[in-house]
């Protein structure tokens, strides 16, 4: 079973015709405040005296209700109008001026427990074991060939031999 999917999700959606509910609202206040000022005024006065404040009124609430200026709706480039107007136009950096943004979930208040980190003696390890290291490409698994009993502590000997004389060359 298939579904058809809307291609444009942005766009709001229509109640009358091409109105939207906002569209309708607007111009039923606007609409609504323009009739009851015909109303009061036509009574006692000429058509010279009620006209311009209700089309005033009409042509303000289809301002807000139709126009868009660079794609935006009235209501909002009227704010950015003015807010472009009232804010200054050149920013000014001061350091240390201003509070920096902190965030709600900031935990910063709370103490903050030290972990000791323990140093773990690292042996230093031969020339051969390095270059092995660094042939095999750090692979843990190499398969060495086992080393007798006697083998492994004339390499044991030799590693402390080298590591002694390294430490007791004198540092130019």
């Amino acid at each position: 079973m298939q579904f058809k999917v809307p291609q444009d999700v942005q766009r709001k959606d229509t109640i009358i015709w091409t109105l939207t509910i906002q569209q309708l609202i607007i111009c039923g206040v606007g609409g609504g405040i323009a009739y009851a000022l015909y109303i009061q005024l036509s009574k006692t006065y000429f058509i010279e005296v009620w006209l311009p404040p209700v089309i005033i009124i009409s042509a303000i609430t289809l301002a807000f209700a139709f126009i868009k200026i660079h794609s935006l709706p009235f209501d909002e480039f009227l704010m950015h109008f003015i807010e472009y107007h009232i804010l200054p136009r050149q920013r000014y950096w001061i350091q240390g001026t201003g509070t920096p943004f902190i965030p709600p979930f900031d935990d910063s208040n709370k103490k903050v427990e030290k972990i000791e980190v323990k140093k773990e003696n690292k042996q230093k390890k031969s020339l051969a074991e390095l270059t092995q290291v660094l042939d095999t490409g750090g692979e843990t698994e190499t398969k060495t060939p086992e080393l007798s009993t006697q083998e492994k502590k004339e390499g044991l000997k030799e590693l402390i031999n080298q590591n002694y004389q390294a430490t007791k060359s004198p540092i130019i």
